[in-house]
């Protein structure tokens, strides 16, 4: 199997996500340039965080057009794997490869820190490796990470078991002083309706080695990887 990382400029975490993947894991890589529309025959794509093109006029909005995404659309609709991590949550939003949008933290600060996510659903090649309710800690470094969708958005995102994470106490609590952003219904996480693409603001990348703080961000690569060996 082989996974391809995402190169926008502007990116700033896409060595992260190559890191987890050829050291820890130690699974093929590589990285994917922006203006290519050549995925190289990868098995899955991950959209990194950064700021893609700046995040001018809003977050992931240029870099929905970009020709290497027109090939991760394709690829998605495929039924290839899609992992977008805070700006690539962003970017499949704007794309259209999931519902809903990102907006500015309801603080209307920039938020750096480790969080706790409930698990939400076992059934999806990101979290098979996880048990329902199971509390993770991964941290967020964001400024708009509130998520938002409309009323019938949400029902179906809750009636189809597509949401993913949300935010939670240590204690796996869905209350508004674990929500960091003013995300609705303290969503961290969602899946498309394939269950092929994963949106989510926190960083496992950031959070797949122990020396980091926590390991339990390599659970959701280690998903990725078993959904594709099993295949």
């Amino acid at each position: 199997m082989k996974f391809g990382v995402l190169v926008f400029p502007g990116s700033n975490c896409d060595h992260d996500a190559y890191n987890v993947i050829a050291e820890i894991a130690h699974q093929p890589v590589s990285f994917l340039w922006h203006d290519s529309e050549d995925l190289g025959n990868v098995d899955a794509v991950l959209v990194p965080g950064g700021f893609a093109y700046g995040d001018y006029l809003r977050t992931g909005a240029i870099a929905r057009f970009s020709p290497v995404m027109q090939a991760v659309k394709r690829f998605a609709d495929g039924g290839g794997l899609v992992l977008g991590i805070c700006n690539g949550f962003q970017i499949l939003a704007e794309s259209g490869l999931l519902p809903g949008a990102l907006m500015r933290n309801a603080g209307l600060k920039y938020i750096c820190k480790q969080v706790h996510l409930r698990v939400e659903t076992t059934n999806s090649a990101f979290t098979n490796q996880l048990r329902t309710s199971e509390v993770l800690q991964i941290p967020i470094g964001h400024m708009e990470g509130n998520y938002y969708c409309d009323a019938e958005t949400l029902r179906e995102l809750e009636s189809e078991d597509r949401i993913a994470f949300r935010y939670a106490t240590p204690t796996g609590a869905i209350a508004p002083e674990a929500n960091p952003n003013g995300s609705l219904g303290n969503i961290a996480g969602i899946l498309n309706r394939g269950r092929n693409v994963l949106g989510m603001m926190p960083h496992p990348d950031r959070s797949s080695e122990k020396l980091l703080g926590s390991a339990d961000g390599l659970r959701i690569f280690s998903s990725m990887i078993e959904a594709l060996a099993t295949r």
